[in-house]
């Protein structure tokens, strides 16, 4: 099987890759022409991949555009399980949304940049003056009802199922990112949880993400989904995320 990969560190150990620089695709064309996956593109290529080089990309096209934008996750998760989705108002900056938000939302509640990951760019907006901030920065809201927890629940998935699940704790913080130096727990990992991932998942076309969860009053809810997720728990379980891409590819390891 040929491969292109535009991604070599998150493919390391594939056999038959052949690298091409994301900037290099039209140049190095027929090397795609002749591949049978193109494997993780970044989010401007994969127009041109799927729908002018008739290509198979892993991730999954929805993978790479739903993650790639907040409001776009969100109003996807909208269509497929709203229940999931925390209290969320996503609106145009004004001086009438200004005004809606505070009057919607209580203090505190959550501002988030469209485009961030590893908890950057998510606030915790405890007062007026903190949301102005917010608002002279970021031209579109996207703001969520604050849900008070100490922990958050990775599910990872890769094709159709979840390799690797954990939870995500810090202290004296309301973020759990393991780049913000949440640490990463193993133990009573719900499986109601789990499958609420999978299932997700499945229903939006997902094939790879890390999908972050929080359970409130025993109810759950979906955060959001990260397509290109971090490796710090698969190392501690010592699960190849490669071999497991491989392996829904049909990708022969030896």
């Amino acid at each position: 099987m040929k491969l292109v990969t535009f991604n070599p560190f998150r493919t390391i150990g594939m056999p038959g890759l052949h690298y091409v620089k994301p900037e290099n695709m039209f140049a190095e064309k027929q090397q795609i022409m002749d591949a049978d996956v193109c494997l993780f593109p970044e989010n401007w290529q994969v127009n041109s991949l799927v729908y002018g080089m008739k290509k198979r990309i892993f991730p999954s096209i929805q993978s790479i555009q739903l993650g790639f934008n907040k409001i776009e996750m969100t109003r996807a998760l909208w269509s497929v399980a709203p229940e999931l989705v925390p209290k969320t108002a996503i609106l145009g900056r004004n001086r009438d949304t200004f005004q809606k938000v505070l009057m919607d939302f209580p203090f505190p509640f959550v501002a988030k940049e469209i485009r961030s990951s590893m908890g950057k760019g998510v606030f915790l907006i405890e007062n007026e003056q903190q949301f102005r901030e917010y608002s002279d920065a970021n031209p579109t809201y996207y703001i969520q009802e604050y849900l008070p927890i100490e922990r958050d629940l990775r599910v990872c998935i890769v094709g159709e199922k979840a390799i690797a699940s954990y939870w995500r704790e810090n202290e004296n913080t309301f973020k759990n990112n393991v780049a913000q130096g949440g640490r990463i727990l193993f133990d009573d990992i719900p499986e109601e949880a789990v499958q609420t991932a999978v299932d997700t998942a499945k229903a939006l076309g997902i094939d790879h993400a890390g999908f972050d969860l929080i359970v409130v009053d025993e109810k759950f809810y979906i955060l959001e989904f990260n397509t290109l997720f971090g490796n710090q728990g698969f190392q501690q379980l010592q699960v190849s995320v490669e071999q497991e891409i491989a392996a829904y590819l049909g990708i022969p390891l030896t």
